[in-house]
């Protein structure tokens, strides 16, 4: 169903509309974010070219305009400048490895959120593109360690305590663009200016990433416990205020805001830490379905994730499954960690809004999710978790004892 362009909300209390002739460019505009991004763009009068390698599922409003490209390639991304007069803002969006089993794709994971970073900042520099917002991640500085009202003074975790390649390119892709800030234009006057945004994790009607897989797993009888200290906290940023921060970024990178943003990162939550389970209670219940009340201790589903990953490492080429849960999204949902929103509010003027999930529960509702709605093929999926745990269990007889303790 194509529900088009979404409205974002409180967009019209931020800035005036920007120049009908201003063009913008968004790597990852196919997906959920970046397409959302664009709508809110598009809506204040701004050109808006998407730049990705799927188009998005929706119909493309009048003013955008959507290239198909491969950001690993730097002719595909100087195709995407291409019939624009001139790229007043990148906003880099793309990404790949966030979770399930994208996380264990190293050589991927480095071609993009590596590679694909310098072509952009290469790009940006040829073309003389004054501004650049590259949509960061909580991970470059959290690897499992307690972190409370943390703010951007925190240094950066020591690439080789990040327990996943995507937090580690993530780490240095953000480090390469802002030691561009102030670059000069290989051709004319003028300096490339950047930011980097740092949001916790996405949530809102229509998410693909993250809020499908959980429902699937509640569908399929797999969500039968939580873990963790059930005192442990993180953060959610809606679409919507992640939207807000981005559009806010870019404005603060401009002269007539004194470049404020310019080489500085920002942490971007909706301010309100909540453990992670009980932040899904209300889409599990609002499906129809009972929220668990057996809690595992984190350290056991940190040794099963560790082995399940080991399964998908031996057998993924043969039989690409989907993890459960890696080692990252273990300490991501069960470890405490959430930051302090004092300099986006500052320097950008962010003002989270509030919202819930209700908002996903019908968007689910509608798409025929829920108990009684007929959702996924149980019986599939019990055959299914029973081939994962039996190549679980046959990757466990034979690791050595010294692996299992240094974990």
């Amino acid at each position: 169903m194509d529900y088009g362009c979404p409205v974002v909300l409180s967009l019209s209390c931020m800035e005036s509309p920007r120049s009908p002739e201003e063009t913008v460019l968004i790597t990852g505009g196919g997906g959920y974010f970046g397409f959302r991004l664009g709508c809110a763009l598009n809506q204040k009068g701004v050109h808006v070219i998407l730049f990705d390698i799927t188009q998005p599922a929706q119909n493309l409003p009048e003013g955008i305009r959507f290239v198909c490209g491969d950001i690993r390639r730097l002719s595909d991304v100087e195709t995407a400048f291409q019939d624009a007069d001139k790229v007043a803002c990148v906003f880099h969006v793309a990404s790949y490895g966030m979770s399930g089993r994208e996380q264990l794709n190293k050589t991927r994971i480095e071609e993009v959120n590596v590679g694909g970073t310098e072509n952009i900042l290469r790009a940006c520099l040829e073309r003389g593109v004054p501004s650049l917002v590259y949509t960061s991640t909580f991970n470059v500085i959290f690897g499992g360690q307690v972190i409370r009202d943390g703010d951007e003074s925190l240094p950066y975790l020591p690439l080789h305590l990040h327990p996943d390649h995507y937090s580690r390119t993530k780490s240095i892709a953000e480090k390469k663009v802002l030691e561009a800030n102030g670059l000069a234009f290989k051709q004319g006057d003028g300096v490339l200016r950047t930011c980097a945004i740092r949001p916790a994790g996405i949530y809102g009607a229509g998410e693909q990433r993250h809020l499908p897989r959980i429902v699937s797993y509640i569908e399929r009888g797999l969500f039968r416990f939580v873990y963790g200290d059930p005192q442990s906290l993180v953060e959610f940023v809606h679409v919507d205020n992640l939207v807000k921060a981005h559009i806010l970024a870019s404005e603060a990178l401009k002269a007539d805001k004194g470049h404020v943003a310019s080489g500085q990162p920002y942490f971007i939550s909706d301010g309100r830490p909540i453990n992670n389970f009980e932040f899904f209670r209300p889409l599990v219940e609002g499906l129809g379905y009972t929220f668990p009340s057996t809690r595992l201790p984190l350290t056991l589903i940190y040794y099963l994730a560790f082995l399940v990953e080991m399964t998908h490492f031996v057998v993924g080429r043969l039989y690409n499954f989907q993890p459960f849960l890696t080692r990252t999204e273990v300490y991501k949902t069960g470890v405490t960690h959430y930051f302090s929103l004092e300099k986006a509010k500052k320097e950008l003027g962010f003002e989270p809004q509030p919202f819930d999930l209700q908002e996903a529960v019908e968007w689910f509702k509608a798409h025929g999710h829920g108990r009684g709605a007929g959702g996924q093929d149980s019986e599939f999926m019990l055959w299914d978790g029973i081939l994962v745990l039996l190549l679980v269990l046959s990757v466990f007889t034979w690791i050595p004892p010294s692996t299992i303790l240094s974990i």
